[in-house]
Protein backbone atom coordinates (compact mmCIF):
# COMPACT_ATOMS: atom_id res chain seq x y z
CA UNK A 1 0.00 0.00 0.00
CA UNK A 2 1.45 3.33 -0.93
CA UNK A 3 0.59 6.99 -1.07
CA UNK A 4 1.78 9.81 -3.24
CA UNK A 5 3.93 11.24 -0.43
CA UNK A 6 5.46 8.04 0.82
CA UNK A 7 9.26 8.14 0.79
CA UNK A 8 9.38 11.71 -0.55
CA UNK A 9 11.40 14.17 1.52
CA UNK A 10 9.65 17.44 2.41
CA UNK A 11 11.59 20.41 0.92
CA UNK A 12 12.84 22.89 3.55
CA UNK A 13 10.83 26.07 3.88
CA UNK A 14 12.46 29.37 2.89
CA UNK A 15 13.68 31.52 5.77
CA UNK A 16 11.33 34.22 7.05
CA UNK A 17 11.89 37.76 5.71
CA UNK A 18 12.32 40.52 8.31
CA UNK A 19 9.20 42.32 9.43
CA UNK A 20 9.20 46.00 8.23
CA UNK A 21 9.47 48.54 11.02
CA UNK A 22 6.51 50.53 9.73
CA UNK A 23 4.15 47.56 9.54
CA UNK A 24 0.72 48.91 10.52
CA UNK A 25 -1.28 47.25 13.25
CA UNK A 26 -3.86 44.76 12.10
CA UNK A 27 -7.40 45.92 12.48
CA UNK A 28 -10.10 43.53 13.67
CA UNK A 29 -11.66 43.59 10.22
CA UNK A 30 -8.55 42.24 8.47
CA UNK A 31 -8.58 38.57 7.42
CA UNK A 32 -6.89 36.08 9.71
CA UNK A 33 -4.30 35.10 7.07
CA UNK A 34 -2.30 37.37 4.75
CA UNK A 35 -1.87 36.44 1.09
CA UNK A 36 0.69 33.73 0.48
CA UNK A 37 3.18 36.10 -1.18
CA UNK A 38 3.26 38.36 1.91
CA UNK A 39 3.16 35.68 4.61
CA UNK A 40 6.33 35.10 6.65
CA UNK A 41 7.42 31.48 6.77
CA UNK A 42 9.20 29.32 9.30
CA UNK A 43 10.96 25.99 8.96
CA UNK A 44 8.86 22.86 9.45
CA UNK A 45 9.11 21.38 12.96
CA UNK A 46 10.25 17.88 13.70
CA UNK A 47 7.65 15.18 13.12
CA UNK A 48 6.27 13.61 16.31
CA UNK A 49 6.01 9.85 16.63
CA UNK A 50 2.96 7.97 15.32
CA UNK A 51 -0.19 7.60 17.25
CA UNK A 52 -1.03 4.39 19.15
CA UNK A 53 -3.27 1.61 17.88
CA UNK A 54 -7.00 2.12 18.02
CA UNK A 55 -8.81 -0.31 20.35
CA UNK A 56 -11.44 -2.68 19.05
CA UNK A 57 -15.06 -1.65 19.18
CA UNK A 58 -17.14 -3.98 21.31
CA UNK A 59 -20.41 -5.11 19.82
CA UNK A 60 -22.52 -7.59 21.80
CA UNK A 61 -23.58 -11.21 21.38
CA UNK A 62 -27.14 -12.23 22.09
CA UNK A 63 -28.79 -15.56 22.70
CA UNK A 64 -30.80 -17.57 20.20
CA UNK A 65 -31.87 -21.12 19.38
CA UNK A 66 -29.83 -23.58 17.36
CA UNK A 67 -29.03 -22.82 13.75
CA UNK A 68 -32.04 -22.04 11.60
CA UNK A 69 -32.73 -22.20 7.89
CA UNK A 70 -34.06 -19.10 6.16
CA UNK A 71 -36.95 -18.89 3.76
CA UNK A 72 -35.94 -18.83 0.05
CA UNK A 73 -34.65 -15.49 -1.21
CA UNK A 74 -34.98 -14.37 -4.50
CA UNK A 75 -4.78 13.09 -6.80
CA UNK A 76 -1.66 14.64 -7.01
CA UNK A 77 0.14 16.58 -4.22
CA UNK A 78 -0.53 20.30 -3.81
CA UNK A 79 1.93 22.65 -5.42
CA UNK A 80 3.01 26.05 -4.16
CA UNK A 81 1.72 29.17 -5.91
CA UNK A 82 4.15 30.83 -8.25
CA UNK A 83 6.60 33.06 -6.44
CA UNK A 84 5.80 31.85 -2.95
CA UNK A 85 5.52 28.95 -0.57
CA UNK A 86 2.14 27.68 0.55
CA UNK A 87 1.59 26.94 4.25
CA UNK A 88 1.95 23.37 5.46
CA UNK A 89 -1.05 21.03 5.30
CA UNK A 90 -3.36 20.60 8.28
CA UNK A 91 -2.52 17.97 10.90
CA UNK A 92 -3.11 14.33 9.99
CA UNK A 93 -3.02 11.19 12.07
CA UNK A 94 -0.62 8.35 11.48
CA UNK A 95 -2.27 5.06 10.61
CA UNK A 96 -1.64 2.47 13.32
CA UNK A 97 0.05 -0.77 12.38
CA UNK A 98 -2.42 -3.67 12.12
CA UNK A 99 -2.38 -7.23 10.96
CA UNK A 100 0.53 -8.11 8.76
CA UNK A 101 1.37 -4.67 7.49
CA UNK A 102 0.60 -1.00 7.53
CA UNK A 103 2.06 2.35 8.41
CA UNK A 104 2.38 3.85 11.81
CA UNK A 105 6.05 4.16 12.70
CA UNK A 106 5.93 7.95 12.61
CA UNK A 107 8.08 8.28 9.49
CA UNK A 108 7.11 9.05 5.91
CA UNK A 109 3.47 9.65 5.06
CA UNK A 110 0.68 9.90 7.58
CA UNK A 111 2.67 11.62 10.33
CA UNK A 112 1.20 14.51 12.27
CA UNK A 113 2.25 18.14 11.99
CA UNK A 114 2.48 20.62 14.87
CA UNK A 115 2.10 24.36 14.41
CA UNK A 116 5.36 26.30 15.10
CA UNK A 117 5.64 28.13 18.41
CA UNK A 118 5.39 31.93 17.88
CA UNK A 119 8.56 33.90 18.52
CA UNK A 120 8.47 36.45 21.36
CA UNK A 121 7.87 40.00 20.17
CA UNK A 122 8.01 43.58 21.46
CA UNK A 123 5.24 46.09 22.15
CA UNK A 124 4.00 45.98 18.60
CA UNK A 125 3.45 42.24 18.98
CA UNK A 126 1.60 42.82 22.25
CA UNK A 127 -0.64 45.40 20.66
CA UNK A 128 -1.33 43.10 17.75
CA UNK A 129 -2.22 40.27 20.11
CA UNK A 130 -4.50 42.55 22.13
CA UNK A 131 -6.31 43.70 18.99
CA UNK A 132 -6.74 40.12 17.79
CA UNK A 133 -8.05 38.98 21.17
CA UNK A 134 -10.53 41.83 21.19
CA UNK A 135 -11.65 40.92 17.70
CA UNK A 136 -12.07 37.29 18.68
CA UNK A 137 -14.04 38.19 21.81
CA UNK A 138 -16.29 40.49 19.81
CA UNK A 139 -16.70 37.85 17.13
CA UNK A 140 -17.54 35.20 19.71
CA UNK A 141 -20.10 37.47 21.37
CA UNK A 142 -21.68 38.30 18.06
CA UNK A 143 -21.72 34.65 17.06
CA UNK A 144 -23.34 33.66 20.35
CA UNK A 145 -26.03 36.30 20.05
CA UNK A 146 -26.62 35.37 16.44
CA UNK A 147 -27.05 31.69 17.33
CA UNK A 148 -29.45 32.53 20.16
CA UNK A 149 -31.56 34.75 17.92
CA UNK A 150 -31.56 32.19 15.14
CA UNK A 151 -32.58 29.46 17.54
CA UNK A 152 -35.45 31.45 18.99
CA UNK A 153 -36.67 33.01 15.76
CA UNK A 154 -35.73 30.85 12.74
CA UNK A 155 -38.49 31.78 10.33
CA UNK A 156 -36.63 33.08 7.28
CA UNK A 157 -34.02 30.32 6.83
CA UNK A 158 -33.77 28.59 3.47
CA UNK A 159 -31.73 25.64 4.81
CA UNK A 160 -32.92 22.39 6.31
CA UNK A 161 -31.23 21.02 9.43
CA UNK A 162 -30.97 17.27 10.00
CA UNK A 163 -31.87 15.80 13.40
CA UNK A 164 -29.19 14.65 15.78
CA UNK A 165 -27.34 11.78 14.05
CA UNK A 166 -25.76 10.30 17.16
CA UNK A 167 -25.91 6.78 18.49
CA UNK A 168 -29.72 6.60 18.45
CA UNK A 169 -29.91 6.74 14.64
CA UNK A 170 -32.04 3.83 13.43
CA UNK A 171 -31.20 2.02 10.22
CA UNK A 172 -33.70 0.14 8.10
CA UNK A 173 -33.48 -3.67 8.45
CA UNK A 174 -32.45 -4.14 4.83
CA UNK A 175 -29.42 -1.85 4.90
CA UNK A 176 -25.88 -3.20 4.96
CA UNK A 177 -25.29 -1.47 8.30
CA UNK A 178 -28.30 -3.16 9.89
CA UNK A 179 -27.42 -6.59 8.51
CA UNK A 180 -23.83 -6.20 9.64
CA UNK A 181 -24.80 -5.09 13.15
CA UNK A 182 -26.82 -8.28 13.53
CA UNK A 183 -24.26 -10.66 12.02
CA UNK A 184 -20.96 -9.36 13.42
CA UNK A 185 -21.51 -10.55 17.02
CA UNK A 186 -21.76 -14.11 15.70
CA UNK A 187 -18.47 -14.08 13.76
CA UNK A 188 -15.05 -14.88 15.21
CA UNK A 189 -11.43 -14.33 14.25
CA UNK A 190 -9.58 -17.65 14.43
CA UNK A 191 -5.89 -17.99 15.23
CA UNK A 192 -4.39 -21.41 14.57
CA UNK A 193 -0.89 -22.36 15.66
CA UNK A 194 0.93 -25.64 15.15
CA UNK A 195 3.11 -27.32 17.77
CA UNK A 196 6.14 -25.78 16.04
CA UNK A 197 4.70 -22.27 16.33
CA UNK A 198 3.59 -21.82 12.72
CA UNK A 199 0.09 -20.71 11.90
CA UNK A 200 -2.22 -18.06 10.57
CA UNK A 201 -5.45 -16.16 10.94
CA UNK A 202 -8.89 -16.81 9.49
CA UNK A 203 -12.56 -16.37 10.25
CA UNK A 204 -15.51 -18.47 11.34
CA UNK A 205 -19.10 -18.06 12.46
CA UNK A 206 -21.40 -19.51 15.10
CA UNK A 207 -23.14 -22.65 13.80
CA UNK A 208 -25.21 -23.64 16.85
CA UNK A 209 -25.85 -22.72 20.47
CA UNK A 210 -23.50 -25.46 21.73
CA UNK A 211 -20.41 -23.53 20.66
CA UNK A 212 -19.68 -25.12 17.28
CA UNK A 213 -17.97 -22.76 14.82
CA UNK A 214 -17.82 -23.48 11.09
CA UNK A 215 -14.80 -22.40 9.05
CA UNK A 216 -12.39 -23.60 6.34
CA UNK A 217 -10.15 -26.61 6.76
CA UNK A 218 -7.13 -24.63 5.61
CA UNK A 219 -7.73 -22.11 8.41
CA UNK A 220 -7.35 -24.68 11.20
CA UNK A 221 -5.12 -27.28 9.52
CA UNK A 222 -2.03 -26.17 11.50
CA UNK A 223 -3.79 -26.86 14.80
CA UNK A 224 -5.24 -30.29 13.95
CA UNK A 225 -2.37 -32.33 15.44
CA UNK A 226 -1.41 -30.92 18.82
CA UNK A 227 -1.63 -27.23 17.92
CA UNK A 228 -3.35 -24.33 19.64
CA UNK A 229 -6.58 -22.77 18.50
CA UNK A 230 -8.38 -19.62 19.68
CA UNK A 231 -11.53 -17.80 18.59
CA UNK A 232 -12.06 -14.10 19.36
CA UNK A 233 -15.44 -12.38 19.15
CA UNK A 234 -15.81 -8.74 18.07
CA UNK A 235 -16.37 -7.75 21.72
CA UNK A 236 -12.82 -8.88 22.47
CA UNK A 237 -13.66 -12.07 24.34
CA UNK A 238 -11.31 -14.89 23.39
CA UNK A 239 -11.91 -18.61 23.85
CA UNK A 240 -9.71 -21.65 23.42
CA UNK A 241 -11.11 -24.11 20.91
CA UNK A 242 -10.53 -27.58 19.53
CA UNK A 243 -11.06 -29.15 16.11
CA UNK A 244 -14.13 -31.40 16.05
CA UNK A 245 -13.60 -32.54 12.47
CA UNK A 246 -12.13 -31.39 9.17
CA UNK A 247 -12.67 -32.25 5.52
CA UNK A 248 -9.75 -31.46 3.22
CA UNK A 249 -11.63 -32.16 0.00
CA UNK A 250 -14.57 -29.95 0.90
CA UNK A 251 -12.28 -27.40 2.69
CA UNK A 252 -14.71 -27.33 5.60
CA UNK A 253 -13.93 -27.68 9.30
CA UNK A 254 -15.85 -27.47 12.55
CA UNK A 255 -14.29 -26.31 15.80
CA UNK A 256 -15.85 -26.06 19.25
CA UNK A 257 -15.30 -23.41 21.88
CA UNK A 258 -14.03 -24.63 25.23
CA UNK A 259 -16.19 -23.21 28.01
CA UNK A 260 -18.54 -21.77 25.42
CA UNK A 261 -20.59 -18.83 26.73
CA UNK A 262 -24.35 -18.99 27.04
CA UNK A 263 -26.49 -16.97 24.70
CA UNK A 264 -24.61 -17.73 21.49
CA UNK A 265 -26.62 -16.64 18.47
CA UNK A 266 -26.09 -18.81 15.36
CA UNK A 267 -26.27 -17.10 12.01
CA UNK A 268 -29.32 -18.02 9.97
CA UNK A 269 -28.51 -20.32 7.06
CA UNK A 270 -29.99 -19.45 3.68
CA UNK A 271 -30.59 -21.64 0.63
CA UNK A 272 -27.65 -21.44 -1.77
CA UNK A 273 -29.61 -23.30 -4.46
CA UNK A 274 -32.00 -20.33 -4.71
CA UNK A 275 -29.24 -17.71 -5.11
CA UNK A 276 -29.30 -15.83 -8.41
CA UNK A 277 -26.55 -14.06 -10.32
CA UNK A 278 -26.75 -10.38 -9.43
CA UNK A 279 -27.95 -10.91 -5.86
CA UNK A 280 -26.28 -8.65 -3.30
CA UNK A 281 -23.62 -10.14 -1.03
CA UNK A 282 -21.91 -9.13 2.21
CA UNK A 283 -18.62 -10.73 3.26
CA UNK A 284 -17.27 -10.63 6.82
CA UNK A 285 -13.73 -11.59 7.77
CA UNK A 286 -10.24 -10.61 8.95
CA UNK A 287 -8.32 -9.75 5.75
CA UNK A 288 -4.60 -9.52 6.50
CA UNK A 289 -5.46 -9.74 10.20
CA UNK A 290 -7.89 -6.78 10.16
CA UNK A 291 -10.69 -8.38 12.18
CA UNK A 292 -14.37 -7.63 11.70
CA UNK A 293 -13.99 -6.21 8.19
CA UNK A 294 -17.12 -5.97 6.06
CA UNK A 295 -17.20 -5.76 2.25
CA UNK A 296 -20.06 -5.88 -0.24
CA UNK A 297 -20.66 -7.03 -3.79
CA UNK A 298 -22.89 -9.31 -5.83
CA UNK A 299 -23.06 -12.92 -6.93
CA UNK A 300 -21.00 -12.85 -10.13
CA UNK A 301 -21.55 -16.49 -11.14
CA UNK A 302 -22.81 -19.82 -9.84
CA UNK A 303 -21.49 -23.37 -10.09
CA UNK A 304 -17.98 -22.11 -10.78
CA UNK A 305 -15.55 -25.07 -10.80
CA UNK A 306 -12.62 -24.28 -8.52
CA UNK A 307 -9.70 -26.47 -7.50
CA UNK A 308 -7.80 -24.84 -4.65
CA UNK A 309 -4.96 -25.62 -2.28
CA UNK A 310 -3.38 -23.87 0.69
CA UNK A 311 0.09 -24.41 -0.79
CA UNK A 312 1.25 -26.78 1.96
CA UNK A 313 1.09 -29.92 -0.16
CA UNK A 314 -2.15 -31.11 1.43
CA UNK A 315 -4.98 -32.58 -0.60
CA UNK A 316 -6.63 -30.16 -3.00
CA UNK A 317 -10.20 -28.98 -2.55
CA UNK A 318 -12.73 -29.14 -5.37
CA UNK A 319 -15.62 -26.70 -5.31
CA UNK A 320 -18.65 -25.91 -7.38
CA UNK A 321 -18.51 -22.42 -5.95
CA UNK A 322 -20.46 -19.22 -5.71
CA UNK A 323 -18.41 -16.45 -7.31
CA UNK A 324 -18.58 -12.95 -5.82
CA UNK A 325 -16.88 -9.62 -6.44
CA UNK A 326 -17.06 -8.67 -2.75
CA UNK A 327 -13.48 -7.96 -1.68
CA UNK A 328 -12.02 -11.15 -0.17
CA UNK A 329 -8.38 -11.41 0.95
CA UNK A 330 -6.21 -13.77 3.00
CA UNK A 331 -7.85 -13.86 6.42
CA UNK A 332 -11.40 -13.77 5.03
CA UNK A 333 -11.24 -17.55 4.70
CA UNK A 334 -13.93 -19.32 6.68
CA UNK A 335 -16.05 -16.21 7.09
CA UNK A 336 -19.69 -15.98 6.09
CA UNK A 337 -20.95 -14.73 2.75
CA UNK A 338 -24.36 -13.22 3.48
CA UNK A 339 -27.30 -12.29 1.31
CA UNK A 340 -29.10 -8.94 1.60
CA UNK A 341 -31.22 -10.27 4.47
CA UNK A 342 -28.26 -11.49 6.50
CA UNK A 343 -28.64 -15.20 5.75
CA UNK A 344 -25.45 -17.21 5.20
CA UNK A 345 -25.33 -18.41 1.60
CA UNK A 346 -21.66 -19.46 1.49
CA UNK A 347 -18.31 -19.78 3.23
CA UNK A 348 -15.57 -17.57 1.77
CA UNK A 349 -12.82 -19.96 0.75
CA UNK A 350 -10.64 -18.97 -2.22
CA UNK A 351 -9.64 -16.09 -4.48
CA UNK A 352 -8.16 -15.65 -7.91
CA UNK A 353 -5.54 -12.92 -7.67
CA UNK A 354 -2.70 -11.30 -9.53
CA UNK A 355 0.80 -12.57 -8.82
CA UNK A 356 2.04 -9.50 -6.98
CA UNK A 357 1.62 -9.28 -3.23
CA UNK A 358 -0.29 -6.64 -1.34
CA UNK A 359 -0.39 -4.71 1.94
CA UNK A 360 3.33 -5.13 2.61
CA UNK A 361 3.33 -8.92 2.42
CA UNK A 362 4.09 -11.60 -0.12
CA UNK A 363 0.44 -12.58 -0.27
CA UNK A 364 -1.72 -11.57 -3.20
CA UNK A 365 -4.88 -9.58 -2.73
CA UNK A 366 -8.36 -9.40 -4.15
CA UNK A 367 -9.01 -8.51 -7.78
CA UNK A 368 -12.75 -9.03 -7.46
CA UNK A 369 -12.79 -12.81 -8.03
CA UNK A 370 -13.75 -14.54 -4.81
CA UNK A 371 -15.23 -18.00 -4.34
CA UNK A 372 -17.43 -19.38 -1.59
CA UNK A 373 -18.56 -22.89 -0.68
CA UNK A 374 -22.35 -23.03 -1.09
CA UNK A 375 -23.92 -23.22 2.37
CA UNK A 376 -26.18 -26.15 1.46
CA UNK A 377 -23.09 -28.27 0.90
CA UNK A 378 -21.21 -26.85 3.89
CA UNK A 379 -24.16 -27.48 6.21
CA UNK A 380 -24.28 -31.16 5.27
CA UNK A 381 -20.53 -31.54 5.74
CA UNK A 382 -20.57 -29.75 9.09
CA UNK A 383 -23.37 -31.96 10.41
CA UNK A 384 -21.41 -35.10 9.47
CA UNK A 385 -18.28 -33.76 11.13
CA UNK A 386 -20.17 -33.04 14.34
CA UNK A 387 -21.72 -36.52 14.32
CA UNK A 388 -18.68 -38.64 13.47
CA UNK A 389 -15.65 -36.34 13.22
CA UNK A 390 -15.08 -37.57 9.66
CA UNK A 391 -16.23 -36.27 6.28
CA UNK A 392 -18.41 -38.34 3.94
CA UNK A 393 -18.00 -37.84 0.18
CA UNK A 394 -20.29 -38.88 -2.66
CA UNK A 395 -18.50 -40.88 -5.39
CA UNK A 396 -19.02 -42.65 -8.72
CA UNK A 397 -16.25 -45.18 -8.12
CA UNK A 398 -13.99 -44.25 -11.04
CA UNK A 399 -10.66 -42.47 -11.40
CA UNK A 400 -10.64 -39.50 -13.77
CA UNK A 401 -7.81 -37.44 -15.23
CA UNK A 402 -7.04 -34.19 -13.43
CA UNK A 403 -5.43 -32.60 -16.47
CA UNK A 404 -6.67 -29.16 -17.48
CA UNK A 405 -8.82 -29.88 -20.52
CA UNK A 406 -12.04 -28.65 -22.04
CA UNK A 407 -13.28 -31.88 -23.57
CA UNK A 408 -14.62 -33.57 -20.44
CA UNK A 409 -13.54 -35.87 -17.61
CA UNK A 410 -11.78 -38.92 -18.96
CA UNK A 411 -11.78 -42.16 -16.97
CA UNK A 412 -8.10 -43.12 -16.70
CA UNK A 413 -6.54 -46.43 -17.67
CA UNK A 414 -5.02 -46.86 -14.22
CA UNK A 415 -6.31 -45.85 -10.82
CA UNK A 416 -4.42 -44.12 -8.01
CA UNK A 417 -1.62 -46.28 -6.62
CA UNK A 418 -2.11 -48.89 -9.32
CA UNK A 419 -5.71 -49.69 -8.39
CA UNK A 420 -8.43 -50.44 -10.90
CA UNK A 421 -9.66 -47.25 -12.63
CA UNK A 422 -13.26 -48.43 -12.25
CA UNK A 423 -14.05 -49.84 -8.81
CA UNK A 424 -15.47 -53.33 -9.07
CA UNK A 425 -19.11 -53.33 -8.01
CA UNK A 426 -19.08 -49.56 -7.59
CA UNK A 427 -21.58 -47.08 -9.06
CA UNK A 428 -19.67 -46.52 -12.33
CA UNK A 429 -19.16 -50.27 -12.81
CA UNK A 430 -22.85 -50.98 -12.27
CA UNK A 431 -23.72 -48.26 -14.79
CA UNK A 432 -21.43 -49.81 -17.41
CA UNK A 433 -18.76 -47.10 -17.50
CA UNK A 434 -15.28 -48.16 -18.67
CA UNK A 435 -11.71 -46.78 -18.82
CA UNK A 436 -11.41 -44.31 -21.70
CA UNK A 437 -15.00 -43.07 -21.44
CA UNK A 438 -15.23 -39.27 -21.40
CA UNK A 439 -17.94 -37.83 -19.15
CA UNK A 440 -19.32 -34.59 -20.63
CA UNK A 441 -22.39 -33.86 -18.49
CA UNK A 442 -23.74 -34.58 -15.01
CA UNK A 443 -27.46 -33.90 -15.05
CA UNK A 444 -27.64 -30.49 -16.79
CA UNK A 445 -24.15 -29.34 -15.82
CA UNK A 446 -21.48 -29.39 -18.54
CA UNK A 447 -18.35 -31.24 -17.43
CA UNK A 448 -15.16 -29.92 -19.03
CA UNK A 449 -12.53 -31.61 -16.83
CA UNK A 450 -11.91 -34.06 -13.99
CA UNK A 451 -11.83 -31.40 -11.26
CA UNK A 452 -15.17 -30.04 -12.50
CA UNK A 453 -16.71 -33.50 -12.28
CA UNK A 454 -15.39 -34.07 -8.75
CA UNK A 455 -16.63 -30.71 -7.55
CA UNK A 456 -20.06 -31.31 -9.03
CA UNK A 457 -20.36 -34.82 -7.56
CA UNK A 458 -19.44 -33.46 -4.13
CA UNK A 459 -22.42 -31.10 -4.20
CA UNK A 460 -24.54 -34.25 -3.89
CA UNK A 461 -25.02 -36.74 -1.07
CA UNK A 462 -24.37 -40.49 -1.18
CA UNK A 463 -27.45 -42.24 -2.51
CA UNK A 464 -28.44 -39.42 -4.87
CA UNK A 465 -29.30 -40.49 -8.42
CA UNK A 466 -27.65 -38.50 -11.21
CA UNK A 467 -27.69 -38.71 -14.98
CA UNK A 468 -24.28 -38.98 -16.62
CA UNK A 469 -23.65 -38.27 -20.29
CA UNK A 470 -20.45 -39.74 -21.73
CA UNK A 471 -18.73 -40.40 -25.05
CA UNK A 472 -17.26 -43.71 -26.19
CA UNK A 473 -15.87 -44.43 -29.64
CA UNK A 474 -17.36 -41.22 -31.01
CA UNK A 475 -20.86 -41.96 -29.81
CA UNK A 476 -22.79 -40.26 -26.98
CA UNK A 477 -24.46 -42.31 -24.26
CA UNK A 478 -26.56 -41.46 -21.21
CA UNK A 479 -26.85 -43.52 -18.03
CA UNK A 480 -28.28 -43.11 -14.53
CA UNK A 481 -25.85 -43.57 -11.63
CA UNK A 482 -26.59 -43.95 -7.93
CA UNK A 483 -23.77 -42.27 -6.08
CA UNK A 484 -21.81 -44.22 -3.48
CA UNK A 485 -20.05 -43.06 -0.31
CA UNK A 486 -16.46 -42.64 0.81
CA UNK A 487 -15.62 -41.90 4.44
CA UNK A 488 -12.56 -39.84 5.36
CA UNK A 489 -9.89 -38.03 3.39
CA UNK A 490 -7.69 -41.02 2.63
Amino acid sequence: MSTENEGTAVPPAPSAPPVPVDTPAVSPQQPAHAPAEDAPTTPLPATPPGVPDVPEQPPHAAGAPAYASAAPQGGSPNTAPEGGWSPPPPPTHAYPAQGTGGAGDGSGWGTSYAQPVPKPGGRRGGLLAAVLVAALVAGGLGGGLGYTLAKNEDTGSTTVSAPDSGGDLKRDPGTVAAVTAKALPSTVTIEAESSSGEGGTGTGFVFDTEGHIITNNHVVADAVDGGRLTATFPNGKKYDAEVVGNAQGYDVAVIKLKNAPSGLKPLTLGDSDKVAVGDSTIAIGAPFGLSNTVTTGIISAKDRPVASSDGTGSQASYLSALQTDASINPGNSGGPLLDAKGNVIGINSAIQSSSNGGFGTGQSGSIGLGFAIPINQAKYVAQELIKTGKPVYAKIGASVSLEDTSDGAKITDKGAGGTDPVEAGGPADKAGLRPGDVITKLDDTVIDSGPTLIGEIWTHKPGDKVTITYERDGRTHTVEVTLGARVGDS
